[in-house]
């Protein structure tokens, strides 16, 4: 169900909840977003987002927001997270917690800011409550494995071994050259 862009008072467009759940990463066990991705959704360039953001440092503790290491952000790279433009970026990305997004809007006061905001928050909320599910469907399995576990072994073990990943790579399909 793809809806298009809600429109801002300002006129800008306003990214889906869906595409702004796409954006939030998890990059240290924190669920985060980009400064890039938040420039864009904002409608300002990256590097005034930074600006503003050490134009007010002390509203931004560790918890709110930190830079990524060169291997965090060579990783990311690597999964196509971000692209690997060549001149882009000089400096390693910020990345923003739930709390630093919210105080980037009372940094960036334009309406798009405010209602993009809005948006990013009910985002981060949406992927709060599909963990808290997740968790409790794993606690009632848990529950339901340890009170019917001699009669339904064999449902379980078949229900773990869907959910861990394989232990050894598949054979490949098709003509394999033999090593030397």
């Amino acid at each position: 169900m793809n809806h298009p862009p809600k429109r801002t008072p300002a006129g800008g467009a306003v990214e889906s909840g869906l595409e702004i759940e796409r954006r939030i990463l998890i990059i240290r066990g924190e669920k985060v977003m980009l400064d890039a991705d938040i420039a864009g959704l904002y409608g300002v360039e990256t590097r005034v987002l930074v600006q503003a953001m050490k134009r007010n440092a002390a509203r931004f503790p560790s918890d709110f927001m930190f830079q990524l290491t060169r291997e965090e952000f060579a990783s990311l790279i690597s999964q196509n997270v971000i692209s690997n433009t060549r001149g882009g970026r000089r400096s390693l990305p910020y990345a923003f917690t739930e709390q630093g997004v919210a105080m980037l809007s009372g940094v960036l006061r334009s309406e798009q800011a405010v209602s993009v905001n809005i948006e990013i928050m009910r985002a981060f909320v949406r992927l709060r409550k599909l963990l808290a599910t997740n968790q409790n469907l794993a606690r009632q399995l848990d529950a339901l494995q340890k009170k019917y576990d001699a009669q339904f072994s064999a449902v379980f073990e078949a229900i773990d071994r869907l959910i861990q990943p394989p232990a050894t790579p598949a054979k490949p399909i098709g003509f394999v050259w033999p090593k030397d």
